[in-house]
């Protein structure tokens, strides 16, 4: 059952007996952050911006001082900058998150030391292979960390390698072709992430790093099916159709069995989006932009209206069960 919030604990405290030793006992176990709550937050919170700025500032120092500088103390400091901070890594006394926060700093300045090399020896690579290395060295830290934040560098940067590398190598390849390969790519690591969350508690990944991912995936796929609804002459249109439609139908799936409403909001979005470019594909004169605006602003109020009606139908069958669960403690009591 997922956790019950502010609004679920006012409605079941106008609906029921529970006095208000009781419900602010539910508001400060499920709502209210206590002091170390806030304490830990404002910890990371301050780690990270730190090591944002001082990243920040390495690469604006760089590029203050380039033209002074000799090309092995460029290279000599940020690499030295490296070994430091992955020294700082292996402190025993860190925590975890702390650790990985600084790791995540680390692999940043990955990406510029490559940066620095190519341009102290102007080496010619497409912008690819410098996203491709950067890739590749932080592969092994992304596994061991297992930290949401440096995934989601990982992922960027994966997709970031295979559009440069589609645009400047593999340039036969059909722009649906790589909306499809992203899509796939994508939606791959979150069914991993997913099942591991759910069977794995040790690789728990958080609500908003499942929800970038899914918003990604999406994204590619709409971007992917647009474009094959004015290129009718597409051949890989059938294998972006082929893999989107299983896919928005277990999105759809999932969202519903396990109450989560962003699924249930992005999917229908996009078929929303898909639909509106086929009727234009169909017609583009004045009377089907007219009929196109009717139909989006219809389909998104349904879609609204039918999360609000399902939001509310399991608020209240989290209340009824809330209301059983409590009904039986006060029972055994």
């Amino acid at each position: 059952m997922n956790p019950i919030d502010r609004e679920d604990i006012h409605i079941i405290s106008r609906h029921s007996n529970l006095g208000k030793e009781n419900v602010a006992g539910l508001l400060q176990a499920n709502v209210y952050n206590n002091r170390g709550a806030w304490q830990k937050f404002l910890q990371l919170f301050f780690i990270t911006l730190g090591i944002g700025f001082t990243v920040a500032g390495i690469i604006f120092f760089f590029a203050y001082n380039w033209a002074s500088l000799h090309k092995f103390a460029k290279i000599g400091l940020v690499e030295a900058l490296i070994l430091i901070t992955m020294g700082l890594v292996f402190i025993p006394k860190l925590n975890t998150n702390t650790r990985n926060i600084i790791l995540t700093g680390a692999a940043a300045l990955v990406g510029v030391l490559f940066a620095v090399f190519g341009q102290v020896y102007q080496t010619g690579a497409n912008a690819y292979d410098f996203f491709l290395a950067w890739v590749i060295f932080i592969t092994l830290w992304t596994l061991v960390s297992n930290f949401a934040p440096l995934w989601l560098l990982y992922l960027l940067l994966v997709n970031t390698t295979i559009v440069l590398y589609a645009q400047q190598v593999a340039k036969n390849w059909e722009g649906i072709y790589v909306m499809t390969l992203l899509f796939m790519i994508n939606t791959v690591m979150l069914v991993a992430f997913t099942v591991l969350s759910r069977y794995k508690k040790e690789l728990h990944a958080p609500g908003w790093f499942l929800n970038t991912i899914a918003l990604a995936a999406t994204t590619f796929a709409t971007i992917g099916m647009v474009t094959a609804v004015f290129d009718e002459g597409s051949g890989a249109s059938g294998l972006l159709i082929l893999f989107t439609l299983p896919a928005f139908a277990s999105g759809i799936w999932y969202g519903l069995k396990y109450r989560k409403l962003f699924y249930l909001s992005i999917i229908p979005l996009s078929i929303i989006i898909i639909f509106s470019a086929l009727l234009m594909e169909m017609s583009g004169d004045e009377s089907m932009l007219l009929l196109v605006c009717l139909f989006i602003i219809g389909s998104v109020t349904g879609v609204i209206k039918g999360l609000i009606a399902l939001q509310r139908k399991w608020v209240l069958e989290t209340h009824v069960a809330t209301a059983d669960q409590h009904k039986i403690n006060e029972n055994e009591k």
